[in-house]
């Protein structure tokens, strides 16, 4: 499956009062190979793994396969990701035809807030918030693995 999604900074809270629903997310890494990674994570109330294939040159486009598993093997299965795990806040901003997730970083992350939007096409056109700031998309500094291991509170 090919997932075609841009990532943004975010200028403002002004979100929040849009926001549909904030779900807390706690993940972490089983694999963080350059070409794949294999993820695992706890939103809200459910477990998900996903396998993501190597990014287009672009950032926006990847290959990508997320399933559903009992939140007890999700729990399980972080205790054997490579350390640490990433914690924050998923705000769900509909604008326009699409939705907006925020993320909210939390732990040596926090301050970082990033608007993430999926498309159904690399150049599809889309609704920008007022508080959506400078677009970060294929800046690997701002990948979650990437976080994990150069955190934000460590940038100069």
């Amino acid at each position: 499956m090919q997932e075609h999604e841009r990532k943004f900074l975010v200028t403002s809270l002004n979100f929040q009062k849009e926001a549909k629903k904030i779900i807390p997310i706690k993940q972490g890494f089983l694999q963080n190979a350059p070409e794949r990674l294999v993820r695992i994570r706890i939103a809200g109330d459910r477990g998900l793994i996903t396998i993501k294939g190597i990014a287009s040159p672009d950032g926006i486009t990847r290959k990508e396969w997320e399933y559903e598993i009992p939140v007890a093997d999700a729990e399980a299965l972080l205790d054997l990701c490579i350390p640490p795990t990433l914690n924050k806040e998923r705000y769900i901003v509909p604008e326009g035809k699409h939705s907006y997730e925020v993320d909210v970083f939390h732990g040596e992350n926090e301050g970082l807030i990033i608007a993430e939007i999926e498309l159904n096409y690399p150049q599809e056109t889309f609704s920008k918030p007022e508080w959506l700031g400078h677009e970060v998309t294929g800046d690997i500094r701002y990948y979650n693995v990437s976080l994990l291991t150069k955190p934000y509170s460590t940038w100069e």
